[in-house]
Parts: C-alpha cells; sequence; structure tokens
C-alpha cells in the first residue's frame, strides 16, 4: 500500500497546525512523526490548512528532512492536509 491508495484519511492519526508559528511546527511535526513510529502507525495525515501557504511550506520542509519519511503528498480531494509514508523498518 502507498500513498496513491489513500482516499479515506478519517481513521488515520492526525495533526492539526492551525494556530501554529514555523518554529513549533516544525517540532510538532517531528514529534508526531516520532510517536507513530513508535505505534507503528505507517501512514499519517498533517492537517495545515490552505492559508497563505506558510504551514504548508514548513510541512514539506520539514518532511523532506526526516529521515523516518518514506514519502509524502497533498491529499488530492483537499489541499489542507499533507499525507505522509512512515519507514518503520529499522
Amino acid at each position: 500500500m502507498n500513498l496513491n491508495n489513500l482516499i479515506f484519511i478519517d481513521n488515520l492519526p492526525s495533526l492539526d497546525l492551525h494556530g501554529f508559528d514555523r518554529e513549533t511546527a516544525k517540532v510538532a511535526i517531528n514529534d508526531f512523526i516520532n510517536d507513530n513510529i513508535k505505534m507503528k502507525n505507517k501512514f499519517v495525515v498533517i492537517i495545515h490548512g490552505i492559508g497563505s501557504g506558510i504551514l504548508k511550506n514548513t510541512t514539506q520542509k520539514t518532511l523532506l528532512h526526516n529521515k523516518n519519511v518514506i514519502e509524502f503528498k497533498i491529499h488530492p480531494f483537499n489541499i489542507g492536509c499533507t499525507l505522509v509514508n512512515i519507514n518503520l523498518t529499522k
């Protein structure tokens, strides 16, 4: 299973970044990824909203530099959230 097969995301763990600033969002995203590795959740959702794109860009940059993230992409039906595939094999 990969991100292209995910359509229904309501049952996936999610992190809502509304109201966060850039630095707090970076910390929250990395902590969220680490927590979900411990819980063995392969797929998660990060809700950043649409707005001016600051949180979306911060989310993408943070995920790009996180070594535990295999891939990520904007949800095809909701551009306010990003789907993340986490590497659980270590």
